[in-house]
């Protein structure tokens, strides 16, 4: 049996790390944010489901699961199957008291469990009901995903709780809505809840998975062998029940006359944010993180700062965390970061990059050159594919990011990492691309 506590709320910190110095007229300061949760989530043995929490420990939370049921599940027929069995296991993971509903996907959305509008309370009852419902699940149809996410906003957004999120699976291309409809849909999901996204076996496309995973501030990966699917939505589901405060906002204010360039997640993974600022009073601007549990995830920020002389200094970003609530007012989660600048006629001084930019300046651009050659791949441009691949291959040497090496050895036969030189192989497995394009954006933290 597992032995699971629940502590207190997550407490959360801010560790600012830049080279604050500029020289004589300099106006770009870049730093990275470091913020941490800890003393949340569930601790104790992993051995076991969460759900042997007692009813209210844990945070109220409600959690919609998407199974593709379109007619290319059948093939291979264990892919339903598999399918089953995963939702099944994500179903067993959860925790007494969350509220959820299974939706099967096709062209049009259907719930499966509990049907009705709803959202069913996990317990031993119900999910031995949802269980025994997904037994409905067959595949037939096609794909319209951006059915699938509205249905599961309606449903999650029928639950008075604080944590509403969405597993989606697909096996497919989204072939029966246009683009611009499966981005509406993204629009009018995104904030009302976050979504984990998974592509099984190799004939869906990785920029709409990755796509609805990032609009909507969950992972995307894939599961190649569907055999793999219940260990993974396992993992998702024990994820999702250890988040414990929604809607974490980064706030980033700024003096009259700094304007910011941008504002990027760089760990665990690179996600672009400064397109999605909200405007939070003057000179102030709310950047969206999603969900916390206990974990920690790196930021950078980059502001461009007025030109002064040697001597000067500045308050260039105060950068905090808050909960914006619905009635306009914010909770401050406590945990502050300044970044500053500072002008000096010392050439070493405001020369020197910050050991963390530089990591994840290269970081950014790994995943960058990864997208672009691979992109360059499928277009046929062998010279370009071949550079964009080997300085990918560096920058994967040079920071340690072991797991891209690996998978950027898949595509290509690497000749000498160091400098970049290498050959695209003649042959790669559609898995092995796909996968490498999924996991290109995840990122190593910096060597202390």
């Amino acid at each position: 049996m597992a032995n699971f506590a629940k502590s207190s709320a997550p407490r959360f910190s801010m560790d600012v790390y830049q080279n604050e110095f500029l020289p004589e007229g300099g106006r770009e300061v870049n730093a990275i944010v470091t913020v941490t949760a800890t003393g949340g989530g569930t601790i104790g043995s992993a051995v076991g489901a969460p759900h042997l929490y007692a009813p209210g420990q844990g945070p109220s939370a409600a959690v919609a699961i998407m199974v593709d049921c379109s007619g290319s599940m059948d093939y291979p027929p264990a892919k339903m199957r598999n399918a089953r069995e995963a939702t099944a296991a994500a179903i067993d993971t959860l925790r007494d008291g969350v509220r959820f509903a299974v939706i099967g996907g096709t062209h049009v959305a259907t719930e499966v469990y509990p049907g009705g509008g709803r959202v069913a309370v996990a317990d031993a009852t119900t999910r031995d009901q949802a269980k025994q419902a997904l037994r409905r699940l067959s595949a037939g149809g096609g794909t319209a995903i951006g059915t699938w996410l509205r249905l599961a906003g309606r449903l999650l957004s029928s639950a008075e709780v604080g944590i509403r999120h969405g597993i989606l699976l697909t096996d497919g291309r989204n072939e029966h809505e246009s683009p611009e409809e499966l981005q509406r849909a993204l629009r009018e999901c995104a904030g009302r809840f976050t979504c984990d996204a998974r592509g099984v076996g190799t004939d869906w496309e990785v920029k709409e998975v990755t796509g609805i995973a990032s609009a909507l501030l969950g992972t995307a990966d894939i599961v190649a062998d569907p055999a793999a699917l219940a260990a993974d939505f396992t993992h998702m589901m024990e994820t999702a029940m250890g988040k414990e405060v929604a809607n974490v906002a980064l706030r980033v204010w700024t003096p009259v006359g700094t304007t910011i360039k941008f504002v990027k997640q760089v760990a665990p993974t690179v996600e672009e944010l400064t397109d999605r600022r909200t405007e939070a009073g003057p000179r102030a601007g709310d950047y969206p993180t999603g969900s916390w549990g206990d974990e920690s995830r790196d930021y950078h920020l980059c502001v461009e700062v007025p030109a002064a002389n040697v001597g000067r200094e500045m308050l260039a970003a105060r950068v905090s965390l808050v909960v914006p609530q619905s009635d306009g007012s914010v909770q401050n989660l406590g945990a502050q970061g300044l970044v500053r600048a500072v002008w000096t006629d010392d050439v070493v001084a405001s020369t020197a990059i910050s050991p963390q930019v530089a990591h994840y300046t290269g970081q950014a651009e790994l995943a960058q050159v990864i997208q672009q050659g691979i992109d360059l791949r499928k277009a046929g441009d062998i010279d370009g594919a071949t550079a964009k691949l080997g300085r990918a291959v560096q920058l994967a040497s040079a920071s340690g990011n072991a797991d891209t090496a690996k998978l950027l050895a898949k595509v290509v036969d690497v000749v000498d990492a160091a400098t970049g030189t290498v050959r695209l192989k003649a042959k790669v497995a559609e898995a092995d691309e796909m996968t490498l394009e999924t996991r290109s954006t995840k990122t190593v933290r910096v060597k202390k």
